[in-house]
């Protein structure tokens, strides 16, 4: 069974070496890799926080949306919890 959802990333980008969008392809394809059929890619574009978190005044935010199974969201939280560039990461179930 396959269930769509939305998954907002907030980006690290103050020690990118590459490009904005070669970051946003890599978030991708690392979404693909765990199973999940992305439909739409959104770029937000750079926000600042409304405080500094972990020595961070700003992120580039990324809203994702995609099919997968009920596991593949947890997958997915796991293996970008270990990409250093992914500043915080929210996943919700739309109907």
């Amino acid at each position: 069974m396959s269930r769509k959802y939305q998954g907002l990333i907030v980006l690290n980008t103050k020690s990118l070496e590459g490009s904005v969008d070669d970051l946003v392809g890599a978030i991708s394809k690392e979404l693909e890799a765990e199973g999940a059929k992305l439909e739409k890619i959104s770029q937000l574009g750079r926000r600042q926080f409304a405080y500094n978190s972990r020595h961070l005044e700003a992120g580039h935010y990324v809203n994702y949306i995609f099919q997968g199974a009920p596991d593949t969201v947890a997958k997915i939280q796991g293996r970008l919890r270990l990409n250093g560039h992914v500043h915080l990461q929210h996943f919700q179930r739309l109907a």
